[in-house]
């Protein structure tokens, strides 16, 4: 009997294969990391992926109203949803690369935060994070949607841990990445931020990076957050804050949303996230600088779902906006794999 090999390394297939595509031929590899080795000498994952395009994917921006406000959200392809939830200071445009290499098997919607991007708030409303998860909750009611694929990165990835925790039977898979976990919320090198925004210098601190990009790439601000922040356009950074102080009000309330961080709200659903059946990918990078990988464990050992966690050499919290490639492969593995155990049952 012919015995199928890795189509880097050449070692035996078993289970765990993972598939990339080579001259537009799709091949299997043994493991994330000989599909890294392919995809770094120029193999592209299944789908290709890259910029959003009308060619890749019909995408949509609306928004919907809910009793949290009106809720922004990009949203791509059709059939079964993934909900991708975004961290502290982005928005729904960190997961253009997902919305475009995923759509031909998923409904991908993105959502903004309240106190981000273009979702429209009431200025005393609560925006914590289990608010946030609330949000979630009443914009898949709203869309009509059972259950969705969870994907959450930074402060969204807690968010997502609260959201299946209290809704466990809306999460049909769950994702976190590199993300606030147990009492690491906030992670003690992002408190230099928080204390600038407390002590009532965010604004300022905000139209800095605005006005010379360097700032935001430095190691002072989000530099360490990417592996190459060089590689950061000064598009995507406008794309990403000028939200926050498009008025003086949109500060305040990206102020307030800092203020009420706090680990109770993961402390809190702690012992619903180790009833958690929901099939669970963890994706970690290994050079993290505010989730170093022991969270990831924590996370594995935790959650009854959860397969081992998946380590990313060398990638930061940032990594699915930069390791797209790889972690759509991640992402697509997750899915399917789920869908093929649904049709054995």
């Amino acid at each position: 009997m012919d015995v199928k090999t890795c189509a880097a390394c050449d070692s035996p297939l078993q289970d765990g294969v993972v598939r990339v595509v080579v001259g537009g031929h799709a091949v299997e590899v043994c493991s994330v990391k000989c599909a890294q080795a392919l995809i770094e000498a120029g193999a592209t994952t299944f789908p290709q992926t890259g910029p959003i395009s009308g060619h890749q994917a019909a995408l949509t921006v609306r928004s919907i109203r809910t009793a949290s406000g009106r809720i922004s959200f990009a949203e791509a392809g059709s059939g079964p949803a993934a909900l991708f939830v975004h961290g502290v200071l982005l928005n729904k445009h960190f997961w253009r690369h997902q919305l475009a290499g995923l759509s031909d098997i998923r409904r991908c919607i993105a959502v903004d935060l309240l106190a981000h991007g273009d979702t429209e708030i009431e200025p005393t409303q609560d925006v914590s994070v289990t608010a946030n998860a609330n949000m979630l909750r009443e914009v898949i009611e709203a869309l009509q949607i059972e259950q969705v694929d969870l994907i959450g990165n930074d402060s969204g990835g807690g968010i997502a841990q609260i959201f299946a925790a209290l809704h466990p039977d809306r999460v049909r898979t769950l994702t976190l990445t590199d993300c606030d976990t147990h009492d690491n919320w906030p992670p003690e090198a992002f408190k230099p931020f928080l204390q600038i925004a407390a002590g009532g210098a965010l604004g300022a601190a905000l139209h800095s990076m605005l006005a010379d990009e360097a700032v935001y790439r430095s190691a002072h601000a989000l530099g360490p957050a990417y592996e190459r922040p060089q590689d950061i356009t000064n598009e995507e950074i406008e794309i990403y804050l000028r939200p926050l102080v498009r008025t003086e009000q949109r500060t305040r309330d990206f102020q307030r949303f800092l203020a009420a961080f706090d680990s109770e709200h993961t402390l809190k659903i702690e012992a619903r996230l180790r009833q958690l059946r929901a099939p669970t990918l963890i994706v970690w990078g290994t050079d993290d600088v505010y989730f170093p990988l022991k969270w990831a464990h924590w996370l594995a050992e935790t959650i009854p779902g959860a397969k081992p966690p998946v380590e990313i050499a060398g990638g930061r919290i940032f990594f699915p906006q930069e390791r797209a490639a790889l972690f759509n492969t991640l992402l697509r593995e997750h899915f399917l794999g789920i869908a093929k155990r649904d049709l054995s049952c």
